[in-house]
């Protein structure tokens, strides 16, 4: 069993970032580089799910949120309000010994001299209000994992139904290949009958599940869901969208916070209102 040690520290992941960002177009979002960077890495399945702080945040999660978050600061990254993150042209033409500059670069100039609790990573100031915008994924994931397996599916139901599923059905029939539940997206003039699972828990979903899970598919429809509030194993994944088989899609735990705050399902968003005097405006009166 991994610990938090045998997580590599924000620093040994920056330049992993910008190497995987040059690979994919210069921007990823930050789902598709947790995923793609831990398995350029090789980082095992049992390192990707160890968690940390008083959240039970992923580690691998969290620091690669400060890699990024001193990469923006060494003026290497951008990101938008999306959460898709882009290399800027500084940070194209980065050597791995100009990342180690820019480490001690952001050291010097930005890193406070307390640490957090626990050496989960380094106190960074105002900067650090960006990943710590986060923070409301690990208060909301605390209280998903709270929720007995019920409740789970019961909020897995009612998110369906705000994303346009009708017929929603919450089977949970013992020896049922792992089918939880049953609904009908409606598309314009067609209808999907879906087949879904939901599993709460902190771990990593295998590609034996996602296999198991279309199995039990076979005959009864082509389309089939996974929710988790935990991760997908990079061969889950491809199991997922193997040729010759029937698709699986899959939504892991930071995409399930990602959809209930679209929807407002236990997650409140409050809008600033930023006023400002265009005094050149007066000049024409």
């Amino acid at each position: 069993m991994a610990s938090v040690t045998d997580v590599p520290t924000h620093e040994a992941f920056m330049w992993p970032i910008i190497e995987r960002l040059k690979a994919h177009g210069r921007s990823m979002s930050i789902a598709e580089m947790v995923e793609d960077v831990s398995q350029h890495m090789g980082l095992s399945d049992d390192v990707l799910t160890v968690r940390v702080g008083k959240f039970n945040e992923l580690a691998v999660a969290q620091r690669m949120g400060f890699a990024r978050s001193w990469l923006k600061l060494a003026g290497a990254l951008d990101n938008s309000q999306r959460g898709v993150w882009t290399l800027t042209p500084k940070g194209a033409e980065m050597t791995p010994a100009d990342v180690a500059e820019a480490i001690k670069q952001v050291q010097r100039t930005y890193v406070r001299k307390t640490k957090t609790p626990a050496g989960d990573g380094p106190d960074i100031g105002p900067v650090a209000a960006e990943e710590a915008a986060g923070d409301w994924k690990d208060q909301l994931m605390a209280q998903l994992l709270a929720l007995d397996p019920a409740a789970f599916e019961r909020l897995s139901q009612r998110l369906l139904r705000e994303y346009g599923f009708i017929k929603v059905e919450v089977t949970g029939k013992s020896g049922d290949g792992g089918i939880d539940g049953t609904g009908v997206l409606r598309v314009n003039l067609l209808s999907f009958h879906v087949l879904f699972q939901c599993k709460r828990y902190s771990g990593s979903v295998g590609a034996g599940a996602v296999r198991d899970f279309r199995g039990a598919m076979v005959g009864r429809t082509d389309k089939g869901l996974i929710i988790t509030t935990g991760t997908f194993t990079a061969d889950a994944r491809r199991e997922a969208t193997r040729d010759g088989a029937p698709a699986i899609d899959l939504v892991d735990g930071d995409a399930l916070c990602d959809l209930l705050k679209d929807r407002g399902l236990g997650v409140t968003v409050r809008m600033v209102e930023e006023v400002t005097v265009n005094e050149a405006a007066f000049a024409d009166f």
